[in-house]
């Protein structure tokens, strides 16, 4: 089995094959038979994880297993406290909601690289840097939350897909993952992951206690009958009867 991060350069396909001659990840990693997991925008930078492990590759990219992935997000404008909370609670996409989602300022990294094309600046409106973490798997998420919110993005970095970081990782370089990785990959979302390490405590079964004893029923007794089974009859007065009264 093959375990490869890729950082995927700007306006490249997330894919080894392109009927109209875009750029695709065949021009960088010379690896057959991997495949990505899930997807990265043609106008987006960073991480991708490519394997020929398909159970894996499927869980990963299934929204529900909720695989958490980060972006650094270069925006127009300067966000406000309500906007960030907003992000964090989830924003109104018309038709849904997001998840909610973890979001903060930060500096520009220091890893960022230059990005091919420039990206375009207003110069009476300033940028700012947001590292954001969702685990949906939306068509443009991330750019169509902080758009939401009335920062529009002008640069998407994929910087981290789980425990997996971008750092030392040029654009357009790849490198196998290390057998830590895997095993610490498998362990958290694979199908066939170690029992010892899932997330998911096993069923119990009720059983008795080991000393608990069933109680004894007296030999030869009946149980009582119940309800519409017991019948009311009269009591007879032996003394009565012998003094030729009745009660």
């Amino acid at each position: 089995m093959r375990y490869i991060l890729v950082n995927k350069p700007y306006e490249v396909l997330t894919q080894f094959t392109d009927e109209n001659g875009r750029t695709t990840l065949k021009e960088f990693v010379p690896v057959p038979g991997v495949y990505p997991v899930g997807r990265l925008d043609y106008d987006s930078e960073g991480l991708v994880l490519l394997t020929d492990d398909k159970p894996l590759q499927n869980r990963l990219s299934e929204p529900r297993f909720k695989v958490p992935k980060t972006y650094w997000v270069q925006v127009e404008g300067e966000p406000t406290e309500e906007a960030l909370a907003t992000l964090r609670r989830g924003v109104d996409m018309k038709s849904s909601f997001t998840a909610p989602a973890e979001a903060k300022i930060i500096p520009e990294p220091t890893e960022l690289w230059e990005r091919s094309k420039p990206i375009r600046f207003r110069a009476n409106i300033p940028t700012s840097w947001l590292e954001i973490t969702i685990s949906q798997g939306m068509n443009r998420q991330v750019r169509k939350m902080t758009a939401a919110v009335g920062f529009p993005t002008l640069r998407l970095v994929r910087a981290r897909i789980a425990h997996l970081g971008i750092e030392g990782l040029a654009p357009g370089k790849w490198r196998e993952l290390t057998p830590e990785e895997i095993k610490k990959l498998k362990a958290a979302f694979s199908a066939t992951k170690d029992p010892a390490e899932r997330r998911v405590a096993p069923k119990t079964l009720k059983t008795a206690a080991p000393n608990a004893v069933a109680p004894k029923k007296p030999v030869g007794s009946k149980p009582k009958p119940t309800g519409a089974g017991r019948t009311n009859k009269p009591t007879r007065n032996p003394g009565a009867a012998r003094n030729g009264k009745r009660g």
